[in-house]
């Protein structure tokens, strides 16, 4: 089954571009030029990447994002901008951004990026689909990079091919005081309960529970969850972290996330004394 991609672009020289080089590489490729149109589109269909811009004719990319996280999207989302300053990336991963491709960029390191965050398992399905738990199936196997092509708009083509890291060991299930969280399905549980998770929330609180009870340093979190998105700034761990203890605290989780000062997290079974 194709990976079902969303391109949200208003600008008809890049999206016709980047339509063409996904479809090659067999993506299934669903191009919107509004905010609006985004929303709907990936609360009615099954999607597993969002390729969105910034700058929108109607609602900002940053609220497109904020949009489809706060209704349940768990799939990765890589926003493709020309504000290139590290302020505006960092919004952009705190509202649930997975990646951020400042342009001008080569298709070549847009497909490897792609293909990076659905190798972690990041492929999610529509709301209505996560919330039934039956998440669709899809094929994460690195697809192949085009052939050198003419540049056109802002997209330049690639001058050779990516190579594809391995794939990461994916995690056991762990299960302790009512919190089990399942590295290899991406799941998290409480009391029988699943928790509606972003791509970057799941991999913190993996982490986390892989150790549960040790600090783990925020340097340690941000090389194993953000990689080379990290742009020296920790405000988006913070987000995250903060987003994870919500979501635990509402669904009356007995594990809790504690702040070691100085140092990182660490995730408890009981709530840390006053």
């Amino acid at each position: 089954m194709a990976t079902q991609v969303l391109l949200v672009e208003d600008d008809p020289d890049i999206a016709g571009a980047l339509v063409m080089a996904l479809a090659r590489d067999d993506y299934e490729v669903t191009h919107v030029s509004r905010g609006a149109a985004a929303v709907d589109h990936v609360a009615g269909q099954p999607t597993q990447v969002v390729l969105l811009d910034l700058g929108l004719p109607d609602i900002d990319g940053l609220e497109v994002c904020r949009r489809i996280r706060a209704h349940g999207y768990g799939g990765v989302v890589i926003i493709l901008t020309a504000r290139g300053g590290e302020l505006d990336r960092v919004v952009g991963l705190d509202v649930g951004a997975d990646d951020y491709l400042p342009k001008p960029f080569s298709l070549s390191e847009l497909l490897a990026r792609i293909r990076a965050n659905l190798r972690r398992g990041w492929a999610a399905t529509a709301p209505h689909e996560a919330t039934q738990g039956h998440p669709s199936q899809v094929d994460l196997s690195p697809a192949p990079v085009p052939s050198p092509a003419t540049a056109i708009g802002s997209v330049t083509a690639p001058a050779s091919p990516a190579a594809a890291p391995p794939a990461p060991t994916q995690p056991t299930v762990s299960s302790a005081k009512g919190l089990r969280v399942d590295g290899r399905s991406r799941r998290a549980f409480v009391r029988g309960a699943e928790l509606a998770l972003t791509a970057k929330e799941f991999d913190v609180l993996a982490l986390l529970d892989a150790e549960r009870g040790a600090a783990i340093t925020r340097e340690e979190l941000m090389s194993e969850v953000w990689d080379e998105n990290w742009f020296g700034s920790t405000k988006t761990l913070d987000a995250t972290v903060g987003r994870l203890r919500q979501k635990l605290e509402t669904a009356a989780s007995p594990a809790r996330i504690a702040t070691v000062r100085g140092v990182g997290f660490r995730l408890e079974d009981e709530p840390p004394d006053a």
